[in-house]
């Protein structure tokens, strides 16, 4: 019963197969290899526009390579108060960009709205030499609390970056997940909507390593390939990534595992529900957040189920992450419905 993160999932069998296909033979170093090229083709049909990418093993790699891209080391990066950047990169943007300073912004269930970033950025003091200058805004989709922006949010706030000078980049750790809930096109929740640069990721979603920096305007990718190579994320054998990404987009696979570990999510809400238990956030993609008696979780854990606490296990329910992936199955369901009844009975 593992609904500590959908990181601790494996990778899904067919992104293996590719990984093993691409090692047969030789293949030309540092991106220059036929599945590279091809990586790029894939995505621009994908996103229905020409695009560049440049893969990277990790997300925070990514969130942090693109900021840097956008915002000068003197510049404001406009942030939710509990977003990835802020709260789990270790500072990485902050380094990456030589200096950028994250602002963090509350809204509620983990989104930003428009009109208290317009707020925020008319606030903010510009051309005063001492203080740092907005930069850009970053948002993610889907969020920490696993709720989704649509699109029609995200051109909200890619207005209010315009009107300010400044671009806007999504975090897309969970962008399948957000995808598949909407059932919109890629190009619908990004460039369409205003995204300038994205943070897109596989990883949580089947792969091994499989992230990448997407370009929306080949100008804001100029010289990006030095900036990553620099933060070394430019690997000789880049054609194992690009083949993950390549896995996770034939024949759209990618919907099929955000699929299954959204619906998951959902028969956990269910569950939480028929139980009694008061859910947080609108359950929108694959992560469910649940106040819980301190001893029902207590209980749930020695039985061997696995989630974290959002947050200090305060207060006489706390709240707790559950988070479900391609691979979790209906018997780990069953058996958690199972013990949360037997524990509420008690509790």
């Amino acid at each position: 019963m593992n609904f500590a993160s959908d990181n601790t999932a494996g990778a899904h069998p067919r992104v293996l197969e590719a990984i093993a296909a691409v090692n047969d033979g030789v293949a030309r170093s540092y991106g220059a290899d036929r599945w590279s090229e091809e990586l790029n083709e894939a995505l621009s049909i994908w996103f229905d526009r020409a695009v560049q990418v440049f893969p990277v093993a990790t997300g925070g790699a990514a969130n942090a390579l693109a900021l840097s891209q956008l915002t000068p080391p003197w510049g404001a990066v406009f942030c939710h108060r509990e977003s990835h950047i802020n709260v789990d990169e270790c500072g990485a943007p902050e380094f990456y960009s030589g200096g950028a300073k994250l602002v963090a912004l509350d809204g509620p269930a983990g989104k930003l709205a428009s009109a208290p970033l317009r707020q925020a950025l008319l606030n903010h003091p510009r051309g005063e030499v001492h203080r740092m200058q907005p930069g850009a805004v970053s948002i993610t989709q889907a969020t920490e609390c696993g709720t989704i922006y649509t699109p029609h949010e995200v051109g909200a706030l890619a207005q209010v970056a315009a009107e300010a000078g400044i671009p806007l980049h999504m975090d897309g750790a969970r962008l399948s997940n957000a995808l598949v809930t909407l059932g919109c096109k890629p190009a619908d929740i990004t460039w369409k909507a205003g995204v300038a640069a994205l943070s897109l990721g596989f990883t949580k979603n089947g792969a091994i390593a499989s992230e990448g920096v997407v370009f929306f305007d080949a100008e804001l990718a100029e010289h990006f390939a030095f900036r990553r190579k620099r933060g070394g994320h430019l690997f000789s054998k880049m054609r194992f990534f690009a083949a993950q990404m390549l896995a996770m987009l034939e024949d759209d696979l990618w919907r099929d595992l955000a699929g299954a570990a959204n619906a998951g999510a959902r028969q956990l809400a269910q569950i939480f529900a028929e139980a009694g238990c008061t859910l947080a956030f609108d359950v929108e993609a694959n992560e469910v957040f649940a106040h819980l008696p301190r001893a029902v979780a207590d209980g749930l854990r020695q039985d061997g189920a696995y989630f974290y606490p959002w947050g200090a296990e305060s207060g006489e329910a706390p709240l707790y992450r559950f988070v479900c992936s391609f691979a979790t199955r209906e018997a780990e369901i069953n058996r958690f419905r199972d013990r949360l009844h037997f524990h509420r009975s008690r509790n």
